[in-house]
């Protein structure tokens, strides 16, 4: 057997075992995570790991590339996700993660023929697009690996950006209830790093800095402006 697969059998016994009461608290009371966090599926990146999450804490979904498309007609997997976690959840904080090294972005960044034996990935990567727009024309002066990074970057930003035309999440920033973050994982030096939206730079996250945020929860309704104008 699979030494990974294997594993499973120590849940019952042990891993269970040590974490009944948190268990059985959640199967009585159902759940109410505190985060939803959209990732790569790269097998390096583990939110929990990353956030020291136990069960519960968070509503993760995981793809390739760390990709939200922008609403549509067309739903699937990420939207749902998406819709379910606020609407019916009541999340209020939503990360989009990438990373270093990520071979969905070497894919993106390459040669489209490249991906020619995998052509549902290539397909799931139009939706970087505009992520490889911005470095082709605002990096043109990049090694390979600085290239990459610098796609991964754009990417979690372009992806903040879709995330925003989905109804659930422009409801609920319209209304002051949603936190946006957006994450970079150097999984080289262990380094978390931030957007910060003011700036459209990202930070590191550490322990007695400010705390990066791409969109603070705050009222945004457009029409509140123009009735105030109309009204002077």
């Amino acid at each position: 057997m699979n030494e990974v697969i294997g594993r499973v059998l120590s849940f019952e016994k042990k891993v269970f075992q040590d974490q009944q009461a948190l268990y059985s608290t959640l199967a009585h009371d159902g759940q109410f995570p505190k985060a939803l966090m959209i990732s790569c599926a790269d097998s390096r990146i583990v939110p929990e790991h990353i956030m020291q999450a136990q069960p519960g804490d968070l509503f993760v979904c995981r793809n390739a590339g760390n990709i939200v498309p922008p609403f549509s007609a067309h739903t699937g997997g990420v939207s749902a996700t998406v819709e379910y976690a606020i609407s019916v959840l009541g999340v209020r904080d939503v990360i989009v993660c990438g990373h270093s090294d990520c071979g969905a972005m070497k894919g993106l960044s390459g040669d489209p023929a490249a991906l020619a034996a995998v052509p549902t990935v290539a397909h799931w990567l139009k939706h970087g697009a505009a992520a490889r727009q911005v470095v082709d024309q605002s990096y043109p002066d990049l090694t390979d690996g600085e290239r990459i990074r610098a796609l991964s970057l754009e990417n979690v930003v372009s992806q903040l950006a879709h995330l925003r035309t989905h109804p659930s999440v422009a409801a609920g920033i319209a209304q002051g209830h949603i936190t946006l973050h957006g994450w970079f994982v150097d999984i080289h030096e262990g380094v978390v790093l931030g957007l910060d939206g003011i700036s459209g730079r990202f930070v590191p996250i550490r322990e007695g800095d400010a705390f990066p945020v791409a969109l603070h929860a705050a009222p945004r309704r457009a029409s509140d402006v123009a009735f105030a104008d109309a009204a002077e």
